[in-house]
């Protein structure tokens, strides 16, 4: 699975050529667009409450996720007093879903903030040196860019050994390159600009039209694109999980709950089920919100 970039067209469809004047008019016309979509509302709606549910959960009432019975095996879902069952080792379900969403989402958005605090700013720097700075920048970035993120991933992390630092360490340099692609592209167009060329004119420092008139239009289409890659960091963390290279057992981590219940599927397969549908509800609401807020920032609508 390689992660995908969008083209020139459609990552620059969202900057704003506007005076700072109509700054708050464009902003206005995204939230009516946003109120008027549905699905990014209801998959919105969707995150907010698994991120609440896992922040909140020491709170819930829920049963100890670490506590094991070996009489209480694999119970079914809707047995009494465990409401989705119990897993291998006859810990509550429920409990472990709730408390893994907080490793599966800090997995999932930590890698990605990271690298567009790093990606972004190389980006950005790349874009708008040009020259020589740009050629160095990403024929770097290509390096990395030329390897599949899934197998990019395995292999650092391969390398590096399994755990939680060292999966958002290898997940961070997956995400950096195309997020330095994306910025730097944005980057260029914006540095083609009138207003651009004006603040030049006008004796305005490098740090000034970088910070007053590159950045409050580059910023948002990034962050769009960073957005949708939060899903894609869900999917690789679970599966370096499943696989051994991720967290470590017994924390409650939805990709390494697939993997202890592999062999659950043959006696209780909606059980085994329970954390790939997590992995997919959260992925798809992702892909979804990122979606309706490139369409709600796209300026030609």
């Amino acid at each position: 699975m390689a992660i995908q970039t969008p083209s020139l067209d459609i990552a620059g469809a969202a900057v704003q050529a506007t005076p700072a004047s109509a700054s708050r008019g464009y902003w206005k016309s995204v939230r009516r667009r946003l109120r008027r979509d549905p699905v990014t509302l209801l998959c919105g709606a969707i995150l907010l409450l698994i991120v609440l549910a896992s922040i909140a959960a020491p709170w819930l009432g829920l049963a100890d996720p670490y506590k094991t019975s070996m009489i209480r095996r694999l119970l079914p879902v809707g047995s009494p007093g465990y409401p989705l069952g119990t897993d291998e080792l006859g810990r509550d379900m429920l409990s472990r879903l709730v408390y893994g969403g907080r490793l599966s989402l800090f997995m999932g958005v930590t890698p990605v903030l990271c690298a567009l605090l790093i990606g972004g700013m190389l980006g950005i720097t790349a874009g708008f040196a040009g020259g020589r700075v740009n050629m160095l920048i990403m024929r770097v970035m290509d390096v990395f860019y030329a390897f599949p993120s899934v197998l990019l991933a395995i292999s650092l992390s391969g390398a590096m050994g399994a755990g939680t630092e060292n999966t958002l360490l290898s997940l961070t340099l997956v995400f950096i390159p195309p997020i330095c692609r994306v910025s730097e592209s944005i980057t260029t167009q914006v540095r083609g600009f009138d207003f651009v060329d004006a603040a030049r004119a006008s004796g305005a420092s490098t740090l000034t039209i970088v910070r007053v008139h590159v950045l409050g239009n580059v910023l948002g289409p990034i962050l769009v694109y960073s957005t949708s890659l939060i899903s894609v960091a869900i999917i690789l963390a679970a599966g370096l999980s499943f696989l051994g290279l991720g967290v470590k057992p017994p924390e409650p981590e939805w990709g390494l709950m697939l993997n202890t219940l592999r062999q659950a599927i043959y006696v209780n397969p909606v059980l085994a089920a329970l954390p790939g549908v997590m992995i997919f509800v959260t992925s798809i609401c992702f892909n979804l919100m990122s979606d309706g807020l490139r369409a709600a920032m796209d300026v030609k609508a």
